[in-house]
């Protein structure tokens, strides 16, 4: 799985794919409308964070490359690649257990905190995606 070079995209089944970890230094693109919410993403080796409507979305450390982005009331889905091994943050509903699944297996059940960040690592290696799911218990 490539990085995606705009940055930022909406794709025809309505997802979003965003992040570019083979940047050198930090890119950012603001004012991206899609589906009535306005998108910003900074991205580059070292991070990549995503905030809709000025609010966290999603975050990684060190940068990854994120497509088919997808977030409901129930559940969020997305695949995410990066050269190596990542840990991501979502902002989630608040002190809620959720359960992680990564390429369809469970990974366990996990608890956000009282601001409702649920942080995941997550094995990556080049040219290699992991399907992540995060569905609310």
């Amino acid at each position: 799985m490539a990085a995606v070079k705009e940055l930022l995209r909406a794709e025809a089944d309505g997802t979003l794919s965003f992040g570019d970890y083979t940047l050198e230094s930090k890119t950012k693109l603001e004012g991206f409308e899609h589906q009535g919410d306005i998108y910003k993403v900074k991205t580059f080796a070292e991070i990549t964070k995503l905030e809709r409507n000025g609010m966290f979305v999603y975050e990684s450390v060190p940068g990854t490359a994120v497509e088919n982005f997808r977030a409901s009331e129930a559940e969020i889905t997305f695949q995410v690649s990066g050269p190596k091994d990542a840990q991501f943050t979502l902002e989630m509903e608040a002190d809620t257990q959720y359960e992680v699944y990564m390429n369809e297996v469970s990974a366990g059940e996990m608890k956000t905190n009282l601001s409702g960040k649920l942080s995941v690592s997550v094995e990556l290696g080049q040219d290699e995606a992991v399907s992540v799911k995060i569905v609310k218990k």
